[in-house]
């Protein structure tokens, strides 16, 4: 498989993430586990014709995302999701859903489960109830990161947890790098690890490094950066990609203006260099661009 045609073409469960999906627990059929049925499903690899690129880049525009309105529920989908279905707009590497939720006061998702996934959780404003058969019963706050792996099977719940506020949030899957593991549950603070227009990194594949720690070879960063501050970032694997995404404010790579909720992939690069146009709040996200 040629590296450089990374973006995957497949279809999508309609239930995943807005009702509880049916999965099987533990592995007596793997075909109908989250993995299986969303890798099986990707087909021939190509660049998306519809979308604005170069010859190693693609720009999601923030007014491209797919969205549903459920009332009690806002969401916006970098990637195709639930009823959300684009078959040029699958994946990015192993980055499956990138969805930018906002949930009603004391509203939220009700048990579900989850298989073989690396489940990212970043609230943006406010805060989320969480609980799992992991034992696991908490408050993800704004400033906190959240990761689940999924691994054998999970089922958890997630509530707004403010009675008189929206909860805004970032939720990311990637496929993970080994399968079937232990699931596991880590939250941490992430306000403490802030630099002044610098990125910091909040995520890895290493259970000693700054941050969380998942099965893949993945690493995020966040910047918070004044106006006209400029930054770099370096790969730490020439092989991965990257996909940038603008969670508040302007950007500018490589040309190519960026607003908030805008998101861009780049790949075949060694080293990024970007220029905050205006106060601005950036996730960075390094993947592998090939699913194992």
């Amino acid at each position: 498989m040629n590296r450089k045609d990374f973006i995957k073409k497949s279809t999508v469960l309609s239930a995943i993430g807005l009702s509880s999906p049916v999965l099987l627990k533990g592995n007596s059929n793997p075909k109908t586990s989250t993995y299986y049925k969303l890798k099986d499903q990707i087909g021939f690899n190509h660049i998306p014709n519809n979308e604005i690129k170069t010859m190693n880049s693609v720009v999601h525009k923030a007014n491209t995302r797919g969205h549903a309105d459920h009332g009690w529920l806002k969401a916006n989908h970098s990637f195709s999701f639930a009823n959300y279905y684009n078959p040029d707009r699958m994946n990015f590497g192993v980055i499956r859903v990138l969805n930018d939720d906002s949930i009603a006061p004391e509203r939220g998702f009700g048990t579900h489960p989850h298989d073989n996934m690396e489940i990212i959780t970043i609230p943006l404003e406010g805060d989320l109830k969480h609980q799992d058969n992991m034992g696991n019963g908490t408050i993800i706050k704004n400033g906190d990161i959240q990761v689940m792996s999924a691994g054998t099977g999970i089922t958890h719940s997630e509530f707004n947890a403010n009675n008189n506020s929206y909860c805004k949030l970032l939720q990311i899957w990637l496929f993970p790098n080994k399968k079937d593991v232990t699931p596991r549950y880590d939250q941490i603070s992430i306000n403490t690890l802030s630099k002044k227009n610098k990125l910091y990194q909040i995520l890895s594949p290493n259970k000693d490094d700054q941050g969380v720690w998942i099965h893949q070879n993945a690493w995020f960063h966040i910047g918070k950066y004044d106006s006209k501050s400029k930054d770099e970032y370096t790969l730490k694997n020439k092989e991965n990609g990257i996909y940038f995404f603008v969670i508040d404010g302007e950007i500018t790579i490589n040309d190519q203006q960026l607003s908030e909720r805008d998101g861009m992939g780049l790949w075949d690069i060694s080293q990024i260099n970007f220029v905050a146009e205006a106060r601005s709040r950036v996730l960075v996200m390094e993947v592998p661009l090939e699913i194992n």
